[in-house]
């Protein structure tokens, strides 16, 4: 991701890994150096404090466990200050927001809430970003810290907000365009606030929507996104050593991998650059010289299978009422229950009396996604099974709704595994079905064995 043209805009987003520690943030700097176009910079909180800040904004939290967490946050942070030159102003800086964050957490302990769980949420970014600019400065960058809350409106609904994507366009003219002509700015992401002045979160993982959000709304010609790992591969390499890069790859594909579990890209990252036409790279901030992969609108290779995802921790909730035979309306009551609890279906089928329904139970929610009134309020039109303990395996590809072969290929490789539900044909990049979790690794194994070896 380089340009010499200075009228070229670019956007980067670094994950909590890549600023994880000073070295790590160091390596961010000189990734933004190398590339004069970056001039604006999104960050994720450092590693390991969103899980302690979602463990804050959860019920039930003791005293003694409050303190504990807070202090190993601390620890990160004040891990990065030992490095900064000016030492003593960030100290205080950062034990300032400690002492809000530990306010707050008391707060929710006292009486949970959503809305306070995103304030307390938010701590990760705020502190993050005050030491990713010091440290830009540090390496002779222009740069300045900038609160994303005074661009980023939403809704309020706490714990996935919705951003208005036309005040974000105006507030980043009025605000923020100016000052990226003289400075690197850094902000924020995952993070928003609402009419009331309150602040919201996007979502576990909307870091790269907000940077894909600021993208669109700056008319900007990349969005970089920088993790951990060299680009998007064919599976999760943890799964199996045989997973290989992707050098390049459509938006539909790479949509479809971000929704069915590849945990490179937040599902939404897609859609504003999507609907901007704005190509997006994606690599690894501890070794940029190895490339990755860029998404875009135009891709050179289509093959039938690119690649496996895998999404664990899912429910399946199948709603059985005879009263479905020959009968119109039932599934508008089904979803306007879902509808009113603003509960979104993952996969969906169907037979003449039931209906099969997916939902993503993400780990580290603070809240759950399918809660008990729900399930009452299906409970009184039908007979309703939960079950959980499901992952959802997903092969991602091109016109495999046309290719033969291709169902008897998949599913012959796993035949000795239970498949629970399949779903095919609703989009011609993907076939999915759900396993039991303790089969899921070893499914996406062979499979992956069979398609790409």
């Amino acid at each position: 991701m380089s340009s010499n043209n200075s009228k070229n805009l670019t956007v980067a987003k670094f994950g909590g890994t890549s600023v994880a520690d000073f070295q790590a943030m160091q390596r961010c700097v000189n990734i933004i150096k190398n590339d004069p176009a970056t001039r604006l910079v999104v960050v994720s909180a450092s590693s390991g404090v969103t899980n302690s800040l979602v463990r804050l904004g959860q019920e039930n939290v003791s005293e003694q466990e409050r303190i504990q967490t807070i202090d190993s946050i601390r620890a990160i942070q004040l891990n990065i200050v030992e490095h900064l030159s000016n030492k003593a102003d960030f100290i205080d800086q950062i034990e300032t927001l400690l002492a809000l964050l530990s306010q707050t957490a008391e707060q929710q302990a006292a009486h949970y809430s959503a809305k306070t769980a995103d304030e307390i949420l938010s701590f990760g970014e705020r502190m993050s970003s005050t030491l990713f600019a010091e440290i830009m400065r540090m390496e002779g960058l222009p740069g300045e810290c900038f609160d994303v809350r005074q661009v980023m409106k939403t809704n309020s609904l706490y714990g996935k907000a919705v951003v208005d994507v036309d005040e974000l366009k105006s507030n980043c003219s009025a605000l923020l365009k100016a000052t990226l002509e003289n400075k690197v700015v850094v902000t924020q992401g995952f993070i928003g606030q609402d009419g009331l002045g309150c602040t919201t979160t996007l979502g576990r993982g909307g870091s790269d929507y907000s940077a894909a959000l600021l993208a669109e709304a700056l008319d900007a010609d990349n969005l970089a996104i920088w993790t951990d790992v060299v680009g998007i591969f064919t599976t999760d390499p943890r799964i199996t050593s045989h997973a290989r890069a992707i050098k390049e790859i459509s938006f539909g594909e790479a949509a479809e991998m971000a929704t069915f579990g590849a945990k490179i890209l937040h599902p939404a990252t897609l859609i504003p650059a999507m609907r901007h036409n704005i190509p997006v790279f994606v690599g690894s901030s501890k070794e940029p010289e190895k490339g990755g992969t860029y998404i875009q609108k135009q891709v050179e290779s289509r093959p039938t299978y690119r690649s496996i995802a895998l999404r664990k921790e899912q429910t399946l909730v199948t709603v059985k009422s005879p009263a479905m035979l020959h009968a119109s309306g039932f599934l508008a009551k089904v979803f306007s229950i879902l509808a009113k609890h603003e509960l979104s279906v993952d996969l969906i089928t169907t037979s003449e009396i039931s209906v099969a329904l997916t939902f993503d139970n993400p780990p580290g929610s603070t809240q759950a996604q399918l809660t008990d009134q729900v399930i009452k309020e299906l409970g009184q039109l039908s007979q309703v099974k939960v079950e959980n303990g499901l992952s959802l395996v997903a092969v991602i590809g091109n016109n495999l709704h046309n290719a033969q072969g291709t169902t008897s290929t998949i599913f012959n490789t796993i035949e000795q595994s239970n498949v629970r539900m399949i779903c095919q044909g609703a989009s011609q990049h993907n076939l999915c079905f759900l396993v039991n979790e303790d089969a899921a690794n070893d499914v996406v194994e062979k499979l992956h064995h069979k398609l790409f070896a």
